[in-house]
């Protein structure tokens, strides 16, 4: 008979060929789910564990402090840094609901692991990459909502309100990347299809090849309760072929051809501005030049600041922003990560705490991590402005002047 925990928990059984896959929908901040998990995994009826788990997220519970070896200036050069503090940014909302509620959020994930391990079941990690779900969300949305959605992150950073009921109702009867994503944007409507539906259609691809691929009665695969419905139906409809479908799912679509080109198209445009400033009289092109300078480097180093960056490294972003403008190959925010790095290298006791002190703003400010991370962002931030800004200013001028 079903204990209280199992039964309160909406499942389904469907079939393929002549394996049975159980699929439990969990709540992400529910103890009763890491119950239910316990109890069914301990019934000894499964030969395989299936979860909603990608490596990197299964590396980040088995091994906390896995960021210890993350090469930052790699990170950065490798334009991961913004993929890295969106997942700090993510990572400190959950950690608001475990100290709000006492329940640490994915307890049934940590559960079926461990319990997997023990009884030396097959683990089958059927979840995909979080790094290429938020970026095909990101590709997903046009650039006014992405404005929404950064800003919101921003806010879950610097916000010390209580996660409210409803929200909770949410993540018991949803997902916790849609769940915690939808908050921060006006309609959750952009973010369904590559939070929900590929997700599902990904999974069930994954569920499909390990069935096929091992000789296995009995799987329990553990998800979201938002993936259930959407799980079981793909996964009985079948998937003609999976290799093709996990690698369409898995393809991140290029941004727009165009918008490649726009850095080029202003370096160009401010360029033949300071040309014409020259020809009218050198005093007018050096002033145009001293607006450049002082609106792009101020605005770069005012972001380093609010960051909490070196002294040093406000001063390089003054002097580097105006310079790495005009070359679109290499942003402010790389040399003035590069010299917050070397001033102030991160130690052990900060890529151990750097989960626990992104909850509020001021640990991403003394964390040396975490500060790195801010600093490129919002010196290149600046950067991206004061180009803009200077760019509208400069031509304002020699509009007055022709």
């Amino acid at each position: 008979m079903p204990t209280e925990n199992i039964s309160s928990q909406p499942s389904k059984v469907i079939r393929i060929d002549d394996t049975e896959i159980t699929i439990l929908g969990t709540a992400h901040v529910s103890k009763t789910s890491a119950d239910a998990v316990r109890e069914l995994i301990e019934s000894n009826e499964f030969d395989v564990v299936a979860i909603e788990l990608c490596q990197s997220r299964y590396d980040s519970i088995v091994n906390p402090n896995a960021l210890a070896n993350m090469d930052l200036f790699e990170v950065i050069k490798n334009k991961k840094a913004s993929m890295v503090a969106a997942s700090l940014a993510l990572g400190a909302y959950q950690q608001r609901l475990a100290e709000q509620f006492d329940v640490q959020p994915g307890e049934e994930m940590r559960v079926a692991i461990e319990l997997a391990n023990d009884k030396e079941l097959h683990l089958a990690l059927i979840d995909r990459d979080v790094g290429i779900t938020l970026k095909r969300l990101y590709r997903n949305i046009p650039w006014w909502r992405k404005i929404y959605v950064v800003s919101g992150l921003i806010a879950s950073v610097v916000t010390h309100e209580k996660v409210t009921e409803e929200e909770i109702e949410k993540l018991k009867s949803g997902d916790m990347l849609e769940s915690t994503f939808a908050q921060f944007a006006s309609s959750a409507y952009d973010l369904f299809r590559p939070l929900i539906a590929e997700r599902d259609q990904y999974m069930a691809a994954k569920l499909i090849q390990l069935v096929n691929k091992r000789d296995c009665n009995k799987v329990l695969a553990v998800v979201g309760a938002g993936h259930l419905a959407g799980l079981a139906s793909t996964t009985t409809d079948g998937i003609d072929n999976t290799t093709e479908k996990i690698a369409e799912l898995e393809h991140v679509p290029k941004g727009s051809g165009v918008m490649k080109y726009i850095p080029w198209i202003i370096v160009v445009l401010i360029l033949v501005g300071f040309g014409f400033g020259f020809s009218k009289s050198s005093e007018l092109g050096w002033s145009l030049v001293l607006d450049w300078v002082l609106i792009n480097g101020g605005l770069s180093a005012l972001g380093a600041a609010i960051a909490g960056g070196h002294i040093l490294t406000v001063m390089t972003a003054f002097l580097a922003a105006p310079l790495t403008s005009l070359n679109p190959t290499i942003g402010a925010g790389m040399v003035t990560a590069a010299m917050e790095l070397y001033l102030r290298k991160p130690t052990i006791k900060d890529f151990e705490n750097v989960r626990a002190d992104t909850t509020k703003f001021s640990g991403w400010r003394s964390n040396r991590v975490a500060r790195l991370i801010l600093v490129f962002l919002l010196s290149t931030l600046g950067s991206v402005f004061g180009t803009y800004i200077a760019g509208f200013q400069i031509f304002d001028s020699l509009k007055n002047v022709y």
